[in-house]
């Protein structure tokens, strides 16, 4: 029996490309793979003044329905707001969920950015994420790569209206965080985390590295999403 299809979803500041190596492994592995760039995030010279974070779950339900069958979508980071969305809007179409290093929010990620839009920080110590274990080549391409986030999408709250979306299985790949800190976190009530206090089917996965375990650990990311796409196809 073939796996469920994979939709992939980057975090802040990127796009598909981000998710080239994980790709690569899972298509050589027989997977059916597409990663997706968010609206604002095509070039430098996109228009970020008017895009909403529900112009980003349109394109991830786009993505997600083009299957042509229900879908593995993994999203990273800062599109877990977007992501969950998707599950609440087009919940038929989504085998499960994985949110690496991520949640599904249940509120604005930052209410308050006024701006329109937001830069990758001029440093990394600025920036105040793991980093443990992408190398100085990795960095350099995500610094030269990178692209100014949309504002929208980081002040809008998730339209979540349809209670589907609470059964739909979801895995949280934790990564910067061990699962123990992220459970935690949950309990101190963080708007992005929101979700799991609601979600019914809910699988934890340490994965220590980086927050961008797609550059630092590629291949253990690849496998599970794979394990994840056949066990989604057999239920």
């Amino acid at each position: 029996m073939s796996s469920a299809p994979i939709t992939l979803v980057p975090g802040f500041w990127l796009g598909a490309w981000a998710w080239d190596d994980v790709v690569a492994a899972l298509r050589a592995d027989g997977h059916d793979v597409t990663a997706i760039t968010l609206p604002g995030l095509e070039s430098a010279d996109a228009d970020r003044s008017t895009i909403s974070l529900n112009d980003h779950v349109d394109a991830i339900c786009r993505a997600v329905t083009a299957a042509g069958r229900p879908v593995v979508l993994a999203v990273h980071s800062g599109a877990g707001a977007s992501g969950y969305a998707a599950s609440d809007r087009v919940p038929q179409q989504i085998a499960a969920m994985v949110y690496v290093d991520s949640g599904p929010a249940t509120g604005p990620l930052e209410p308050g950015f006024g701006d329109v839009e937001k830069p990758l920080p001029p440093t990394w110590e600025e920036l105040g994420e793991n980093l443990d274990g992408i190398s100085d080549e990795q960095l350099e391409t995500f610094r030269r790569r990178a692209l100014p986030q949309p504002g929208g999408p980081i002040r809008d709250a998730p339209e979540l209206t349809n209670d589907r979306r609470l059964d739909v299985p979801s895995t949280i790949i934790c990564s910067a965080f061990s699962s123990e800190q992220i459970k935690a976190a949950v309990e101190e009530g963080y708007a992005w985390l929101g979700g799991l206090k609601e979600l019914r089917d809910v699988t934890w996965v340490d994965l220590p590295t980086s927050h961008w375990p797609m550059w630092s650990r590629p291949k253990e990311l690849s496998a599970l999403l794979g394990d994840i796409a056949r066990r989604a196809s057999a239920d």
